[in-house]
């Protein structure tokens, strides 16, 4: 797992989340091999994590002071990864709105 999944992951987690529970029986037929006989499908919610939450919220500000101690040129790369980010995210939204 990379550092944006783990992300994602803390995030759904934090804001909750809904998902299936599939829980399955299984026969033999006559030959011994495994048949499904059941299948039952459950909805469940997890609900929000407050201490997930506040680790993202802090995590946040730690950010912000990770900010403060780049160098100049440092400031400066991430100034034109996050233009990039921009652009490609207007291009993709022209995209979809033709």
């Amino acid at each position: 797992m990379d550092e944006q999944e783990l992300l994602q992951a803390l995030e759904r987690k934090a804001l909750g989340f809904a998902f299936d529970e599939v829980v399955e029986e299984y026969s033999q037929d006559e030959n011994g091999k495994p048949v499904l006989c059941k299948r039952k499908i459950t909805k469940k919610i997890n609900p929000p994590d407050l201490a997930a939450l506040k680790f993202l919220l802090e995590s946040e500000n730690l950010s912000d002071d990770a900010i403060s101690k780049m160098t100049d040129k440092e400031l400066l790369e991430e100034k034109n990864r996050l233009l990039k980010i921009l652009k490609e995210n207007e291009e993709k939204n022209e995209d979809a709105k033709v």
